[in-house]
């Protein structure tokens, strides 16, 4: 026994399932997407401003430790005081300063006789200057 199909009805009132998507569906779809590479290239965008910001520190960084291995290996420990000063010329950190402070505690014959050392960089991009410091005690 046969299911009898239901009356034709004047065209257009009667539509046939179509396949496919409505506009509706396909506008939703979009805002979805848009949303989402928003969402994406933000991160991609905060990402790229950390490691730039890693790679001037680390240089900053490195900038100090030269400074401090420079004063390690210094022969005279009497001239040390004359690693004290600011720098500001380096070609490959552009804008970046180094301040070399040396501060020599007690003196010769006294019970402690050390030299601190403190180098900080200070430049662009840099969120906080950098610091180290090392103390030398005399031979």
């Amino acid at each position: 026994m046969q299911t009898p199909k239901p009356p034709r009805m004047a065209a257009g009132l009667l539509m046939r399932r179509r396949r496919g998507f409505t506009l509706i569906e396909v506008i939703i779809s979009l805002v979805i997407l848009t949303v989402v590479l928003l969402a994406i290239g933000s991160a991609t965008a905060g990402y790229l401003h950390a490691v730039a910001e890693s790679d001037r520190h680390a240089a900053a960084v490195q900038l100090a430790h030269s400074r401090i291995e420079e004063a390690r290996l210094h022969p005279d420990y009497g001239t040390l005081a004359a690693l004290e000063g600011v720098e500001a010329d380096f070609p490959s950190l552009p804008g970046f300063r180094r301040t070399t402070e040396v501060v020599r505690y007690g003196g010769p014959g006294a019970p402690a006789d050390f030299t601190r050392i403190t180098v900080t960089i200070d430049g662009p991009g840099l969120t906080r200057p950098v610091a180290r410091t090392i103390s030398i005690g005399a031979p």
